[in-house]
């Protein structure tokens, strides 16, 4: 079995509840960036650890929030040694509007795994584009370069849609997939 360690930053708890899901379907680790943009103790060792590492952060402005992104320019030690070169990596992402320009945010993550030397996954899934396809449908928001979901400004953490949820957590489950058969 992969050893998978979630990373993400979450400003309202709704990418922390994706983070859930995305780690139940890969039997991940959770390591939250803080509000100042800090792991907790030990957690540049846990992901050294990591068979698989998978981003996430709320798109704010078209991209990540300054918290992943100082979690980001942290990494260039682990660039620097290329300590995690040849790990599995991927992304996910939320944000209020059905587009909000969440691939921005999925391309920063891809690039970020694409200069530490990483494998990117993406969904794998075909998406949701039929005239009977329903908002609650799996990957009707669309992407392969990662899990996005769409949760309205003003919705709780509990309003998350199910069906953005369940594509968190299959997408989690590809990506520790990948990743023990990239460990053998």
């Amino acid at each position: 079995m992969a050893r998978v360690v979630v990373v993400f930053h979450s400003g309202y708890g709704h990418t922390q509840r994706m983070a859930q899901a995305v780690a139940e379907g890969a039997n991940a680790q959770l390591l939250a960036i803080d509000a100042e943009g800090q792991l907790p103790e030990g957690g540049w060792e846990t992901l050294a650890a990591a068979d698989a590492i998978i981003m996430g952060s709320p798109t704010y402005m078209g991209s990540v929030s300054w918290q992943f992104k100082k979690f980001a320019d942290a990494s260039s030690k682990q660039w620097f040694s290329q300590a995690w070169k040849d790990k599995v990596m991927a992304g996910f992402t939320n944000s209020a509007t059905m587009n909000g320009d969440k691939h921005s945010t999925l391309h920063y993550l891809m690039t970020l795994a694409m200069q530490h030397g990483g494998i990117w996954v993406g969904t794998g899934m075909m998406p949701s584009n039929a005239k009977a396809s329903q908002r609650n449908d799996l990957n009707y928001v669309g992407s392969s370069a990662g899990a996005m979901a769409t949760t309205p400004s003003d919705a709780s953490v509990a309003e998350m849609l199910p069906g953005d949820l369940e594509t968190a957590k299959q997408f989690g489950q590809r990506v520790a997939a990948v990743a023990a058969r990239i460990r053998g």
